[in-house]
């Protein structure tokens, strides 16, 4: 019912046979006597036995569909939710603002990430306030209200007071019409805004201009509010939100922007521990039609950049404005060029409607007169422009009178225009955060709006300079490097986008990332001068953060303590465990599970000798995993006094408690311990490697292990170890199994190609409710990744549903926990589109 996201037009007609002959028709036919006889159609026969993987796929594809949330089975009841729906989609009104359709509105898969993450804050940290990172227009108050419900779940019979905070009228009334479809009340909620007066306050949507003129701490309590949200929180750091802030003490606050970096230097962070909770990635949103498509444009820019100063993380603003706008024949050629590049990569030069983002305010003016004594009509915006100025100038550009905004901060709302569909990276941009907000105030949608061009201007780069980030950013989830996705033409773009680089812009990126992070000499370089770029001390997850790093891309290099001895902020040392460790940080990167992350910091920060003998089974296996983890050999069979070697080196010491606490506070999950019959260390949707499954399952020999099936006879439990995407290099013809999500609860899988359904591994299979044996399942999405061999997700246990087949037989298992989001799109990617 939901036209804005989940529109299908596919006509696809399945033919299947037990004879192995089935077909599929894949077209433009839709069912009628005119499409199939006289019509000008264009269809596609695909035979199983010529195209078996893309049979496979097709008959996937509709199995993930007819099990899919997001379509419904019509029945005559459904009539008037359909006719109100038709409706809703001919006056292209959204169903979350009418506030008339009730019925149940699950969240979409990445809203129920964000809810997975918002609750992980919460239940394993125990933060309280968080914030939620998101481009304009990609549902953030939705999630504000679904979780919400959650809170109010998870507090039945009680009030649950809630105040709705925002700066803006129209945002207002929309939230309320959100939250009161979302909870199925139409009577949710009261305004206080401009002259409206309240009935109540319990459930309150109120503008800050009305919270402050009206008092509103003088009449109650700071614990009255349970939950407090607060919309577009960059404007928190404000004065006037400095009373509702410190005053109330809510059992949850809520955080939503855009822009979390200010440029007045005032970071809105310090509100909630300095951590953003969650942030919708710009290519899921893209994917999800929530944000428009773009087309990205790297455009050779001449001018040389690498000689010029870098300090506290970036460029200095005072010498790109010199070059730009100063330097007369280089800044004026530069300018030429931008505009011949317009013409070049713009489709209807008359249809511009642009935002450039410059360096400066006078790099904005110069820009801005450039183009207007070229012909391109043009203004400048900065934080010092007045609101009549900024409305006037987002008019004009509406309308067409003028072409072109030239922009220093991106913070005011004059620059908040869903209409544009040109960017101008004007200036190297050296935050993340910053060139993510800069390109979300170009990707919101609308009317006639297909695409955002993007011209991003790149020259010679300082050293230092990180385009790395900023292009991963960009691109759905992929194993590749930079180098090869420019290399294959980024093919890992979301769909609907396309980016291109220019041949010397392009050499000027891969000649930057040879002096990047990719070498032990480009980590050492940065931590010698982290503490003065960042202003933070330096720690292993400031260090990671602020430069973006996955933790294991040091972890290549060496351990973090030998780096920084090479880099001469910490002292040199020599310890027993360092060849180790070395080898070892890697695996330990991928540790998730609470239990085991609390059992060994309490372990290793206890510096007496281990007893083992006084410990329980599953601290024993915790043990055991760990030592395996380090050194392959559990506990028992260590030839070393693992005790003495840790009292002997105490820096790696400190560094392995540093990288397991790193490890907890990046847990965006909530895991949970099963009951399986029997004591296991293992949680839900925790990550574990072969052997660390098998030793949490007190198998001893874990290297014996060949296969992607196992049976634990004392535990009558059968292990599948799952790889969903294999490759002809690791996995024979004969070991290419159909692996994949049917949708968050059903799982098909194929066994071994010698088990058949009468076999007694097959009957196992069948039978293993009645026979009182459990089916574990765990994957992981690729054999190997770019640094190792990849562990394994613990989906939890499962049940037989039904089988076709035998050698392999096909099995589709019910799981009894969802898959969560974060892993659903991993698991399903048998299924197209």
């Amino acid at each position: 019912y939901d036209t804005k996201h989940t529109r299908l037009h596919a006509k696809t007609y399945i033919f299947v046979r037990e004879t192995g002959f089935s077909t599929a028709y894949v077209g433009s036919s839709n069912l009628s006597h005119a499409a199939m006889s006289s019509g000008l159609e264009w269809n596609i026969k695909v035979a199983k036995k010529d195209m078996p993987e893309t049979a496979d796929k097709i008959q996937a594809t509709f199995e993930s569909y007819w099990n899919s949330s997001e379509f419904e089975i019509y029945s005559k009841y459904d009539k008037e939710r359909l006719s109100a729906s038709l409706k809703a989609e001919k006056t292209s009104s959204n169903i979350l603002n009418e506030g008339t359709f009730f019925f149940d509105i699950p969240p979409y898969p990445f809203q129920k990430d964000i809810l997975n993450q918002l609750k992980a804050e919460r239940n394993v940290r125990g933060h309280y306030r968080n914030l939620i990172v998101a481009a304009t227009g990609t549902g953030k108050t939705v999630v504000s209200a679904f979780d919400y419900r959650d809170f109010c779940k998870e507090n039945p019979g009680k009030i649950n007071r809630l105040l709705f905070v925002a700066h803006r009228e129209e945002i207002l009334r929309q939230s309320l019409a959100c939250f009161r479809a979302i909870l199925k009340d139409h009577n949710f909620g009261d305004i206080c805004v401009g002259g409206n007066h309240p009935e109540k306050l319990d459930h309150l949507f109120i503008s800050i201009q009305s919270f402050n003129s009206k008092e509103f701490t003088s009449f109650t309590e700071p614990d009255f509010y349970d939950y407090i949200v607060v919309d577009e929180f960059h404007h928190a750091a404000a004065n006037s939100y400095q009373e509702l802030l410190s005053y109330y003490r809510p059992k949850i606050l809520l955080g939503l922007t855009a822009t979390p970096e200010r440029m007045d230097g005032k970071s809105v962070l310090t509100y909630f521990d300095d951590r953003i909770a969650a942030e919708i990635r710009l290519p899921e949103a893209i994917e999800r039609k929530l944000l428009s498509p773009f087309h990205y444009f790297g455009v050779t820019d001449t001018t040389d950049l690498s000689g010029l100063k870098w300090t506290r993380g970036g460029y200095d603003t005072q010498e790109l404005t010199n070059i730009f706008t100063l330097n007369g024949a280089i800044a004026e050629k530069r300018a030429g060029m931008i505009i011949e590049s317009i013409k070049k990569y713009v489709t209807d030069t008359d249809e511009v409607k642009a935002l450039g983002f410059c360096v400066s305010v006078e790099h904005a003016q110069y820009m801005s007169e450039f183009f207007n004594k070229n012909g391109l009509p043009s203004t400048c915006l900065t934080s010092k422009s007045p609101d009549i100025e900024r409305r006037t100038a987002k008019d004009r550009l509406v309308k067409g009178e003028i072409r072109y905004i030239f922009v220093v901060d991106l913070y005011n709302e004059g620059v908040d225009i869903s209409e544009i569909n040109t960017v101008l990276f004007l200036r190297p941009t050296e935050s993340l955060t910053v060139f993510l907000q800069q390109l979300g105030r170009g990707l919101r949608t609308a009317a006639e709006k297909e695409c955002l061009t993007v011209l991003d201007f790149i020259g010679q780069a300082h050293k230092k300079y990180n385009f790395e980030d900023k292009f991963m950013a960009l691109l759905t989830n992929t194993r590749k490097s930079l180098q090869k996705e420019i290399r294959d033409g980024f093919i890992s773009a979301p769909k609907g986008c396309y980016i291109q680089l220019e041949r010397i812009a392009a050499s000027y990126i891969f000649d930057n990332i040879k002096s990047s992070f990719n070498t032990a000499k480009g980590l050492v370089s940065r931590i010698k001068t982290f503490t003065e770029d960042s202003e933070l001390p330096l720690t292993l997850e400031n260090f990671t953060r602020y430069y973006h790093l996955d933790v294991r891309t040091v972890y290549q290099r060496g351990t973090f303590s030998r780096l920084c001895a090479i880099a001469g902020v910490r002292k040199d040392f020599n310890e027993p465990i360092e060849e180790m460790m070395q080898t070892a940080f890697k695996r330990l990167c991928y540790i998730d599970s609470r239990r085991w992350l609390g059992f060994l910091l309490q372990l290793l920060s206890n510096n007496e000798d281990i007893d083992f003998n006084s410990m329980t089974p599953e601290e024993k296996r915790m043990l055991n995993m760990f030592t395996y983890t380090l050194c392959e050999k559990t506990y028992v069979d260590l030839d070393f006094d693992f005790s003495a070697h840790l009292r002997s080196s105490p820096t790696i010491t400190a560094e392995l408690i540093e990288l397991l606490k790193y490890n907890f506070n990046r847990i965006d999950f909530v895991d949970k311990k099963l009951d399986l019959g029997f004591e296991c260390p293992m949680d839900l949707h925790c990550t574990y490697t072969r052997d660390q499954i098998l030793l949490a399952m007190d198998h001893m020999n874990p290297s014996n292990m060949r296969e992607g099936v196992k049976f634990i006879k004392d535990k009558e439990a059968d292990l599948f170890l799952v790889t969903l995407n294999k490759s002809d290099k690791d996995y024979s013809p004969s070991t290419m199994y159909k692996d994949y999500s049917i949708n968050e609860s059903l799982f098909h899988w194929q066994s071994q190609s010698t088990t058949g359904s009468d076999s007694p591994t097959g009957e196992r299979y069948i039978n293993h409710h009645s026979r009182g044996s459990k089916i574990l399942l765990f994957v992981r999405e690729h054999k190997k990744n770019e640094f190792g061999t990849e562990p394994y997700t613990f989906l939890g246990t499962a049940n037989y549903v039904s089988h076709e087949g035998s050698k392999p037989m096909s099995i589709v298992w019910k799981l009894n926990d969802p898959i969560p989001a974060k892993y659903l799109k991993k698991t399903n990617q048998l299924v197209a589109g």
